[in-house]
């Protein structure tokens, strides 16, 4: 005789039900057309590109917040999104939340652009470039102007995109901080329970000393995250969101 298991999806809100649901569709796609090549057809086509990119497509902002990178991506963002989107969409209601997700998720997109728009500047003294540098850059060549390692800057810039719900997962972290902050949190590798609003202002302030610092190699777009955790804030304030817990 068998005890009755629930399901750990049967508590999932609608919304986040959707939302997992895109996630996990847009991510067969680029593991069918992508997953062998950085320069897939689905990343190339949903991938957020900077504004002067030739990749670029006004619906990205939106698009890049369900294309994911590889199975850590997304296992991190879609168990982020499982633990705390349903709390959050219970206490703020469907509509607000949805709205709340896609707000947070372009916020990111755009502040994450932004910052890239000051770092072509900073390399060309303007926020574009002029075409025939781009195709220099496509095929790993360095215009005559610049530097190997602005060369580079810029590749990454113009030719890899932003992909990731990581924006619109900071903002519902923030957000559950602010709501529940004296809810206590396990984590892993830490024995001992964290109260919500120290574990998230830790991992904001992790970021914004990471996106400072620059570090070579570092292919995270921590102002994006950075983005998504500033809109939260603002909403939860905007619309006088006040504790619960």
């Amino acid at each position: 005789m068998s005890a009755y298991r629930q399901s750990p999806f049967a508590n999932l809100t609608p919304v986040v039900k959707n939302l997992l649901i895109i996630n996990v569709i847009f991510f067969l796609a680029y593991l069918l057309f992508d997953h062998q090549s950085p320069k897939g057809p689905v990343t190339q086509i949903f991938g957020e590109f900077y504004f002067d990119s030739p990749g670029f497509r006004p619906w990205q902002f939106i698009s890049y917040m369900f294309m994911h990178g590889g199975f850590e991506h997304i296992l991190f963002n879609m168990f982020a999104l499982f633990s705390f989107g349903p709390i959050l969409e219970y206490s703020i209601g469907p509509k607000k939340f949805l709205n709340f997700y896609f707000i947070c998720g372009i916020g990111a997109g755009l502040l994450q652009m932004f910052v890239q728009a000051i770092e072509v500047h900073n390399i060309v003294g303007a926020f574009t470039i002029t075409a025939a540098d781009k195709q220099l850059l496509s095929q790993l060549r360095v215009p005559e102007a610049l530097q190997v390692d602005q060369a580079e800057k810029l590749y990454g810039i113009y030719f890899a995109p932003l992909v990731g719900a990581s924006g619109a997962i900071f903002g519902i972290l923030v957000a559950f901080g602010m709501l529940y902050p004296n809810m206590e949190l396990m984590m892993l590798f830490i024995p001992v329970p964290i109260k919500a609003k120290y574990l998230v202002s830790c991992y904001v302030l992790l970021e914004i000393y990471l996106g400072f610092r620059q570090t070579t190699g570092d292919s995270v777009a921590h102002f994006a995250h950075i983005g998504g955790a500033l809109l939260g804030f603002i909403l939860i304030k905007a619309w006088k969101l006040h504790r619960i817990q």
